[in-house]
């Protein structure tokens, strides 16, 4: 199994789990930046968590820096972090699955899985390295 194979399956392993901002244990809740994290973690990568950011910001570049190490990416492929704007100074982060993508919903309280494309423009993405992309 790839890095990025058991990212996304330990995406989907947190379908169900609640939404919490700035949660990070899928037993007590997830946000979005927690959902991406618990994949980059099962796929291997231990670069520092993202801290501090408001519910709505537009930051990309405060992800890109915590997340040093990982590749560029096209967002295509399983396991891959995807970033997209969700609204104008919002961006949202979601995992890649072979399905669709797994984020954090707040409207629906909860991680969930959504199959096919992000309905939302997708501005950066991220791949761990081995997955086809780096060293």
């Amino acid at each position: 199994m790839t890095p990025g194979e058991r990212a996304a399956a330990a995406a989907c392993r947190a379908i169900g789990a609640r939404f919490r901002l700035h949660g990070r244990d899928p037993a007590t809740g997830l946000d979005c930046v927690g959902v991406a994290l618990l994949a980059l973690r099962a796929g291997g990568h231990a670069g520092p968590s993202p801290e501090g950011y408001p519910l709505r910001t537009g930051d990309v570049a405060r992800y890109a820096a915590s997340w040093d190490g990982l590749a560029a990416a096209d967002g295509a492929v399983p396991g891959d972090v995807i970033v997209m704007r969700t609204a104008a100074g919002q961006v949202h982060l979601a995992v890649r699955t072979a399905a669709g993508f797994v984020h954090a919903d707040i409207a629906l309280h909860r991680v969930v899985e959504r199959p096919g494309s992000p309905p939302w423009p997708v501005i950066a993405a991220w791949r761990l390295r081995g997955d086809g992309l780096g060293g």
